[in-house]
Parts: C-alpha cells; sequence; structure tokens
C-alpha cells in the first residue's frame, strides 16, 4: 500500500465479501486483519481467494509477512525515461509554455504536468479503482457509459469550485510572506515524501507520509456501492477530498494563491492532467497498476516527482532571497 487512499480502498473491496464481517487495514505494518465466517477453509485457501477481489486494484494477499525485496534493476530504464520527462519539462519552461520560475509559483501548465505525474502513481490508480468498481455496478443495470461521463465531468467542475474556495480563504487568513514561503517548502517536502514512497526502496518512508483522516477515503469509497443517479456525480466530488498526497500538495498551493480564480484554476488543470489516463482506466479497463511493469512506473513517476519536490523547495527560498538561485531555466 502506498497510501491513507490505499487503506480505505481494501477494507471497502474485502467488506463487500460475504463471508467477510470485517476487515481492517494497516498502512504502518502493511497488514489486513480479516474475520468473517470462512468454514473449514485454511488461512492460505483464505488469502488467495481474497487476493482474488484485490487483484484488479494491484493488492495480494500472504498469509505471512512478505520480505520487501527492492527491484533495483527497474532503475535501468526508469532513470532514463524520468530524465527525457524531465528535460521535456525543462524545454517547456524554457519555451513559457509552462511556468514554475524562482518566484516559487505554480503554473497552469506545470499543475496539467503535475497531474500527468499523478496520474501514474498508486494515488490516482486508487482513483481509478473507485471508477471500476462503481462502474461495476452500473453495468450490471446495462448503464456502463453515462455513469463514467458524469463522474469525469463532476471530478473536473468540483476541483475547479473547490480549489476556488481553497484560494479565497487564503485571501481571507491574509497570508503573509513567511506563511507563503512556509507553505512552499511543505508543498516541496510532500512532494519528497511521495517521490521516495513511489520508488519502493525505503518502506520506512510511508510512515513520513501526511494525509488526511482514513474516515474520510473510507465514506468516499462507501458510495461506489449505491446505484442511485447522482452516485458517479457525488463520487466525482468525493475524489477532491481522497487522502492522496499529490491532490494535498496542490491544494496547499491553491491555500498560497489567496485568490479564488488562481486557485480555482490551477485545481483544475492538474484534475486535467490527470484525466486522459483516468478516462483510460474507465473506458477500457487498463491497469497500469496491475502490470508487470508496475515498478517501472512507479520508479520513474518517483524520480520525475522528486525533481518537483527539490525544484519547489530550492526555488521558495531562492524567491525570499534564502539562498542563492540555483535553475536558470
Amino acid at each position: 500500500m502506498h497510501c491513507k487512499a490505499c487503506v480505505a480502498l481494501s477494507e471497502s473491496e474485502l467488506g463487500d465479501v460475504p463471508e467477510v464481517k470485517s476487515a481492517k487495514a494497516s498502512f504502518a505494518n502493511l497488514s489486513v486483519e480479516v474475520t468473517g465466517e470462512f468454514g473449514d477453509k485454511a488461512p492460505e485457501h483464505i488469502a488467495r481467494d481474497l487476493s482474488e477481489v484485490l487483484k484488479p486494484h494491484g493488492y495480494t494477499l500472504s498469509v505471512e509477512k512478505q520480505k520487501h525485496t527492492p527491484k533495483w534493476s527497474d532503475f535501468n530504464l526508469a532513470l532514463p525515461i524520468a530524465g527525457g520527462f524531465i528535460a521535456l519539462f525543462i524545454l517547456l519552461q524554457k519555451l513559457g509554455v509552462v511556468n514554475f520560475g524562482t518566484s516559487g509559483t505554480v503554473g497552469y501548465g506545470t499543475a496539467l504536468f503535475i497531474g500527468l505525474v499523478a496520474s501514474v502513481s498508486s494515488c490516482m490508480a486508487v482513483v481509478g479503482g473507485l471508477v471500476l468498481s462503481m462502474s461495476a455496478n452500473f453495468a450490471k443495470e446495462g448503464d456502463p457509459l453515462r455513469p463514467q461521463l458524469f463522474f469525469h465531468i463532476s471530478r473536473l467542475v468540483a476541483f475547479f469550485i473547490f480549489g476556488g474556495i481553497i484560494g479565497a480563504l487564503g485571501s481571507a487568513f491574509q497570508l503573509g510572506t513567511g506563511t507563503t514561503l512556509a507553505l512552499g517548502i511543505v508543498v516541496g517536502i510532500i512532494l519528497l515524501i511521495l517521490g521516495i514512497n513511489l520508488l519502493d526502496i525505503f518502506p520506512w518512508a510511508k510512515k513520513l507520509q501526511p494525509t488526511l483522516p482514513s474516515f474520510i477515503g473510507k465514506h468516499i469509497h462507501g458510495l461506489k456501492s449505491m446505484n442511485h443517479t447522482l452516485t458517479p456525480v457525488l463520487l466525482g466530488m468525493a475524489t477532491f477530498f481522497l487522502p492522496c498526497g499529490f491532490t494535498q500538495s496542490m491544494q496547499l498551493y491553491a491555500l498560497s494563491t489567496g485568490s479564488f480564480w488562481t486557485g480555482a484554476l490551477t485545481m483544475f488543470t492538474f484534475a486535467l492532467g490527470t484525466l486522459p489516463v483516468l478516462a483510460l482506466l474507465s473506458f477500457s479497463s487498463l491497469g497500469i497498476h496491475t502490470k508487470a511493469t508496475s515498478g517501472l512506473f512507479f520508479k520513474t513517476a518517483g524520480l520525475v516527482v522528486l525533481f518537483f519536490g527539490l525544484f519547489n523547495i530550492v526555488n521558495s527560498l531562492a524567491a525570499y532571497g534564502i539562498i542563492p538561485p540555483v535553475f536558470s531555466f
């Protein structure tokens, strides 16, 4: 598991199994405790059966704790791919397409870029899992397409409106120079932690990741089983509050802008950046997180996110004269 959204998803999916009475996942221990009526099945048999429920979302269960062994060979491809992605960002920066300059501000092109990176991370895989679970319920009634459209449209609208509200709140609080600098550094630190976790080489780093309370994610996942017409709309809006570090880092930046329109457009373009991969997850059942190449995807995304984290911290410090400018692009 990569974040508390994974906890909410695994508990929700296992809780829907008729034999399961309760499922309690632990992000710190990467485990789940399941109780229920399983007859005379052996624990290994139960774990195998329940793994089938979680496999579409990229999880498996085993009775014994698995030893974590980092797959260093993934870096052979992840490093050049991430390097190319970063080079593209620098080129777009020089051309003025994205704006992430020495002022520490995040332009709309950059928000779109970060959204694209986030869309191949585990956080977006969790949102994709939500979409697939919801669509399965509606598919039973012969309506697989319309709920997906409602979900994606309402998600974009919600990110625009809620992002604007956060930006307006920043204006109401009249954030000073020191607070704005602190928020910029916090955004960078969150991105660094996210990047380290995506590399999947330091298991202890998962405990450092700040997230919203897990009960929020549980309530959001509970919506997927409702077959009401408004369910896709509510679920799309609710993803704004999922405990996802990428979303939270952009929310903090929106708060620092002190502007309704800047906050709204920043969150909207971030959500727009996640749309292509989420749409593929919705309409083609694509599952990046279930493929053998998932380690390569996550490590590549992790390296790019580490770059963004360092970039944000250094530029924020340089913008306020604490250190001399480091990046000239």
